[in-house]
């Protein structure tokens, strides 16, 4: 699947981190506004789901730590400190602006969400 103008870390990046494409969109508009804090309804609003299942994908994100909640306000926002040299986002957002169909499709490729949720159980514990 990678082409030659999609970066290996980028590919692996969406492999390990990503299940949907809702998802990446919901990280993309959460790292183009980062200085905003996010409700869910505003996030299904703009990535055209369901409120609950933008309270899964922002938990998500949030357990991944790729997003952040003061975890009183229901509010969440884009949490940089996963990409510590700040290239990888930008290589993100540059990638799926010009590769959607091959992202997405890249996406749907995978293994499923509970299939990748069940695999991060073991990570997590072998991490203890």
């Amino acid at each position: 699947m990678n082409g030659p103008d999609i970066p290996e870390r980028v590919l692996q990046f969406i492999a390990e981190r990503i299940d949907t494409v809702p998802q990446l969109e919901t990280l993309l508009l959460l790292a183009e506004h980062a200085t905003k804090a996010w409700t869910p309804e505003e996030i299904a609003a703009r990535v055209y789901v369901p409120r609950e299942t933008a309270i899964s994908i922002l938990r998500s994100l949030h357990q991944r730590q790729l997003a952040a909640t003061d975890g009183q306000s229901g509010l969440f926002r884009y949490s940089p400190e996963w990409d510590t040299s700040g290239t990888l986002m930008t290589e993100l957002v540059t990638v799926y602006r010009r590769h959607l169909v091959q992202v997405t499709t890249f996406i749907h490729s995978g293994p499923s969400a509970s299939v990748r949720e069940f695999a991060r159980a073991f990570d997590l514990k072998k991490g203890r």
